[in-house]
């Protein structure tokens, strides 16, 4: 027998299972479960959107493109930036399009680490930011943010968390898990802190879109930061084009070139099909975010009220379409938590942990759901507190 072990790279084997797996493998063995656990939207990709990928695939559009993205497409993102967000890049050197937000983190992280490099990862948060840090032979610094400061990264939480080792702060607002924003006074604190200790931030805005009562400012935004603002985004979230996997990262050019490097030999190019359909998201999509940011703020309300109601302690969330609530005042942890209402009232969500330590004492619930599964989950979670009484 080979013994594997002995040659697979030890930092990989070092690197956890992702902790939100766990609880999908269960799901699948169940039937009439509803899950509140996929951070993925309800919706079907708009069908104007498809008809652009489709028509693409009629045409024969199905070549390898530019290695950084069609032109069209990373044009169409620079005037969406600056359409939406006061965003300023230049198409041909500053943009380069990814197999979705995840290979955009990936590249930008690889493109600036040297072994030994410390990334700074406000927690909880998404769970991709620390293993790819590892992989890249950096370590990755948590820092644990509280529900009681609504999950905002203080400047004195970063001062206390650099070391002359620190490289970068990863900016993961609006929040997957918590639905926590940085608004720009929250950013402007920071901007000294960081400027002072030569920190590059990368801020993964896949959520800037959905936003409710705020409107999502990026670091980049803050002219002091652009020049050391790496910007992370895509298609997923706001157009419903998760499975399309079409992402884009934007920052100065010297360092998109070096994405577009490592980019060039492990990818070669993003999905043609998805790039065409990126054109018309960006373009004409604008209604599109809005219906549906309108849609999961009226479910974010119905859920925080309803959550607040069964005597579950929730902040509530500015962004994404998460819900965090306490559940400490249930006696369990948040894995037994997550397994028993998993087993006894088939409802899915994701145990707080698994976005890092300072997670525990929590759940995620995505409200990425319908009305209807929103408020059958809150009759089965209600049965199951009242059964741990």
């Amino acid at each position: 027998m080979i013994d594997y072990t002995s040659l697979i790279s030890q930092r990989v084997q070092d690197i956890k299972p992702s902790g939100i797996r766990k609880f999908f493998d269960i799901l699948e063995t169940m039937t009439d479960a509803i899950s509140l656990g996929v951070g993925e939207p309800d919706f079907p990709t708009p069908w104007h959107i498809r008809t652009a990928g489709i028509k693409s695939l009629e045409k024969g559009f199905t070549k390898y493109t530019s290695n950084a993205g069609m032109n069209d497409v990373r044009k169409a993102i620079c005037e969406y930036l600056e359409r939406r967000f006061d965003l300023h890049y230049a198409p041909e050197n500053q943009v380069l399009v990814t197999v979705g937000g995840s290979e955009a983190i990936d590249l930008a992280i690889r493109c600036v680490i040297n072994p030994g490099d410390e990334v700074l990862i406000p927690e909880p948060s998404f769970v991709c930011y620390g293993p790819i840090a590892a992989l890249a032979s950096g370590v990755p610094v948590p820092i644990p943010l509280t529900a009681e400061n609504e999950f905002r990264l203080t400047p004195e939480q970063l001062q206390a968390a650099i070391t002359p080792k620190t490289k970068v702060l990863v900016l993961p607002f609006p929040s997957n898990p918590t639905g926590g924003i940085m608004e720009r006074e929250d950013l402007e604190k920071l901007v000294p802190i960081l400027r002072a200790h030569n920190i590059l931030v990368l801020s993964d805005e896949i959520y800037a879109e959905l936003t409710y009562g705020r409107h999502h400012v990026s670091m980049a935004n803050i002219p002091e930061m652009y020049e050391r603002t790496i910007v992370v985004n895509g298609m997923s979230k706001c157009y419903s084009m998760t499975g399309w996997r079409l992402g884009y990262v934007c920052g100065p050019k010297e360092l998109i070139a070096q994405m577009t490097k490592i980019h060039q030999y492990a990818i070669m190019s993003a999905p043609t099909t998805s790039q065409y359909a990126a054109i018309e998201a960006l373009r004409s999509g604008d209604e599109d975010i809005e219906a549906m940011k309108e849609e999961y703020d009226g479910r974010r309300r119905f859920l925080l009220n309803g959550l607040r109601q069964l005597g579950l302690d929730c902040f509530e969330p500015r962004g994404a379409f998460y819900m965090f609530p306490c559940i400490r005042s249930s006696g369990l942890s948040s894995e037994e938590f997550c397994e028993r209402l998993l087993v006894e009232q088939k409802v899915a969500c994701i145990a707080g942990n698994a976005f890092g330590e300072s997670g525990e004492g929590f759940v995620r619930m995505c409200y990425a759901a319908s009305m209807q599964n929103l408020e059958e989950a809150l009759r089965r979670i209600a049965l199951f507190l009242q059964s741990l009484k």
